[in-house]
């Protein structure tokens, strides 16, 4: 780990952050990014004060144009990272009737479209070093239906594709693609998109427990480290998006029984 150059998007709070203080606290050197600058300097410092290494840049994620000036800046001033983590994440839980248009269009932009982005911008210098690992980080919704997060489980699907695509790009080129799937885990993303957390589907804790920060932040490094294909946590979401694979109706049946305004 020691000497690698890591990337971590959302990386200003929440699973972002994590990931981005577990890598550094490993050796690692860690590129920033995220909107808010405020917090994206407290999380470079709380960093550097432990002993790491870390840069911090904002920027929008959902506009392209900025996302490949500052990549290619990043190139210039540090290099081409060894490991891409796709994390940075955005939207309202909400029935379609409630999602607006401007809505739907940030989910689609941030997590897909800024994943896309971030990883085109880096991926011909990781091919021509023929080394690299990216990660995609999502929610169960990339492979199970619910009421009241329509626009949300679209924007994860899309996340899912991308992934798996990629991945058969990536073939022989020496790039490692992980598509890491995390059931809810507590973090400020819920305080940022307010009303989404009553559209979870009730799970049993003892079995679907609410994961840390920390908790995701290892199952990303150690997927990543593996060189995984699909990481998930808690395990049991596995047999769930196996019995939907099989059963799909009776599954989307189970969800819509579990969620509170179905």
């Amino acid at each position: 780990m020691a000497q690698s150059l890591v990337l971590v998007t959302g990386a200003s709070s929440g699973i972002g952050e994590a990931t981005a203080k577990l890598y550094a606290s490993r050796g690692a050197s860690v590129v920033l990014l995220a909107r808010s600058k405020e917090r994206l300097d407290r999380v470079a410092a709380e960093i550097k004060q432990a002993g790491g290494t870390a840069s911090s840049y904002q920027v929008d994620l959902a506009d392209s144009g900025a996302v490949e000036a500052l990549c290619a800046r990043i190139g210039r001033e540090l290099g081409t990272p060894d490991i891409l983590v796709n994390n940075a994440g955005a939207g309202q839980w909400l029935p379609l009737l409630e999602t607006s248009a401007a809505q739907a269009r940030e989910m689609v932009e941030v997590p897909y479209l800024a994943a896309f982005y971030v990883t085109r911008a880096f991926l011909p210098a990781m091919i021509a070093r023929g080394s690299g690992s990216i990660a995609c980080i999502t929610s169960p919704a990339s492979y199970l239906v619910w009421p009241n997060a329509c626009a949300y489980i679209a924007a994860r699907h899309a996340l899912a594709g991308f992934t798996e695509a990629l991945r058969t790009e990536m073939r022989g080129k020496g790039i490692a693609v992980t598509l890491v799937v995390l059931g809810t885990v507590e973090s400020p993303y819920w305080e940022h998109n307010p009303g989404s957390r009553e559209n979870v589907p009730k799970t049993n804790q003892m079995l679907m427990p609410t994961l840390t920060p920390s908790e995701a932040a290892e199952t990303i490094m150690a997927a990543i480290e593996k060189k995984q294909r699909l990481a998930v946590q808690p395990w049991l979401f596995r047999l769930l998006f196996l019995l939907n694979a099989l059963m799909p109706r009776l599954v989307a049946a189970q969800l819509r029984r579990a969620s509170k305004k179905s």
